[in-house]
């Protein structure tokens, strides 16, 4: 299983950049599953962004990215793209891209946390300063 996190860069408060992430080898069977977006600043704890189901399309932000931000999944559920509008310096990090373990009896803002998670991608970096 491969995920690879690409789109990061440096961008002015305010501005927009598109996260991608390719999967690869990972085949989602007929359960929910978080799919999703994680970021980390130096000093402080790894915070779930954003994730989606893709077997249902229910999705989760942040309250602190809700209304910025927007996820979604190709078709061929093989990619997950993060885009970021209205950047903050606040959302100054790495980002990743992850997949959860199946489950089920719970919802996706539950699952949308680092210790849900079962594959990770290599992170890229987002810097927000002018």
């Amino acid at each position: 299983v491969q995920l690879q996190a690409s789109g990061g860069g440096l961008v002015q408060p305010g501005g927009s950049l598109r996260l991608s992430c390719a999967i690869s080898g990972f085949r989602f069977e007929d359960y929910n599953y978080a799919v999703g977006w994680f970021r980390q600043a130096p000093g402080k704890e790894r915070e779930g962004v954003s994730c989606i189901d893709p077997r249902d399309t229910n999705t989760y932000y942040s309250d602190s990215v809700k209304g910025r931000f927007t996820i979604s999944m190709n078709s061929a559920k093989s990619a997950t793209y993060l885009q970021m509008d209205n950047l903050k310096p606040g959302d100054t990090a790495v980002h990743y891209c992850a997949t959860s373990v199946p489950y089920r009896g719970t919802t996706i803002a539950t699952m949308c946390h680092y210790t849900g998670m079962d594959y990770w991608g290599k992170g890229t970096l987002v810097t927000v300063s002018s």
